[in-house]
């Protein structure tokens, strides 16, 4: 088993595509096609757990954010980053971040937020554009069913909680091969008319390899039309945050402790108490501040994030009360989840591979202290 072979495990668990252009995700350091020893879960990247991977025999740390995030003019050691990096090339290891991909996955960051605060029925925040894609293609009358079965099968008319779902209508199609063609219904040099089917599914923009290679390989014809656009429709299963609703309304200062209670929290910031109860919450684990408005126009009545400044308290306006539970805090659980969904891809992948293994870090990687 590679690390390329990790790779893409977490690619499947939340495709790199879906990561904010912003961000820097995937293989970051090291080499892929390198022969996996063991794997180090951690929530960063730093010299110190570099250092743990080291004695306990990992060559692959996979963690949440990238140690690797602006560009590097220089590589000397003079920071952090830098030390890190140059510990991790001196000894092999290769570093694989997640971050935002896993932020935009309906099962990820946020999910795991929401379900330690035990709020019900969850929907995306800010559901993410420009994911989905459209197929359009001309299929013989006799063979429509069999290429429609393949592109389903390789995941394509998945509509929110449907599937199987396609737009099929009759036309008649035209053709002529020149001397070289070998056409599957005609002759070479004669131009062919064909009773043909229009075929249209949607897909999510990750699987578009896969649903490609289904076409090419279902359809009889030795060239195949096809026509591919992305479409403004809003994803329903991906996108940053989550809302949900308790199942019992709640105070604010009911709420407070609540969220104090289930993120193992000493103390919290927030804006004022509002003067009415508190049933839908939104969530979005790490910095949050940009989400504001989004959480206000949802129609919540809390919103638990991290990373506020003190300007962004006034913008609640009574309207909604604002939580800062820390940044470490609200991504507290990744680290755990990433390590379970390992631990089960890799035995159930590899169960007798010699070494390996999936080690959760006990390294401390949260840089702010309390006194």
């Amino acid at each position: 088993m590679t690390i390329h072979d990790v790779i893409n495990e977490l690619n499947c668990l939340a495709p790199f595509k879906y990561a904010e252009e912003f961000d820097n995700v995937g293989l970051l350091v090291g080499n892929a096609n390198s022969e996996l020893k063991g794997i180090l879960v951690s929530h960063d990247a730093t010299k110190g757990v570099v250092e743990e991977a080291v004695n306990k025999n990992c060559n692959l740390i996979v963690c949440f954010h990238p140690i690797l995030f602006k560009g590097l003019k220089s590589i000397t050691g003079k920071n952090y980053v830098e030390q890190s990096v140059i510990h991790a090339i001196k000894n092999d290891i290769s570093i694989v971040a997640i971050h935002t991909a896993l932020d935009n996955n309906f099962s990820g960051v946020n999910d795991l937020l929401r379900k330690a605060l035990e709020l019900e029925d969850p929907e995306i925040l800010i559901p993410k554009t420009g994911t989905i894609k459209k197929l359009v293609t001309y299929v013989p009358i006799d063979s429509i069913e069999k290429v429609k079965t393949e592109l389903f099968n390789a995941g394509a008319g998945a509509i929110g909680n449907y599937d199987h779902c396609s737009f099929v209508s009759d036309g008649i199609g035209s053709f002529r091969g020149n001397d070289i063609s070998n056409p599957t219904y005609g002759t070479k040099g004669e131009i062919q008319h064909e009773k043909e089917k229009m075929l249209s599914v949607t897909f999510h923009q990750h699987l578009e390899s896969k649903v490609l290679k289904s076409l090419f390989n279902s359809h009889p014809y030795e060239e195949v039309a096809y026509e591919i656009t992305t479409l403004e429709n809003t994803n329903q299963k991906i996108g940053l945050g989550m809302v949900g609703r308790l199942s019992n309304e709640m105070t604010s200062e009911e709420f407070l402790n609540h969220v104090k209670n289930k993120l193992g929290l000493k103390f919290l910031r927030h804006s004022a108490n509002l003067n009415k109860k508190i049933s839908k919450v939104a969530v979005l684990g790490g910095s949050g501040s940009f989400a504001i408005p989004n959480a206000k126009s949802s129609g919540v009545e809390a919103f638990v994030t991290a990373d506020l400044k003190y300007h962004d308290f006034f913008s609640a306006e009574n309207e909604i009360l604002l939580i800062d539970a820390g940044h470490f805090e609200t991504e507290q659980f990744i680290k755990s989840f990433l390590f379970d969904y390992l631990s089960k891809k890799i035995t159930n992948f590899a169960p007798a591979l010699s070494g390996g293994k999936v080690i959760l870090s006990t390294t401390n990687t949260n840089p702010v202290k309390y006194f």
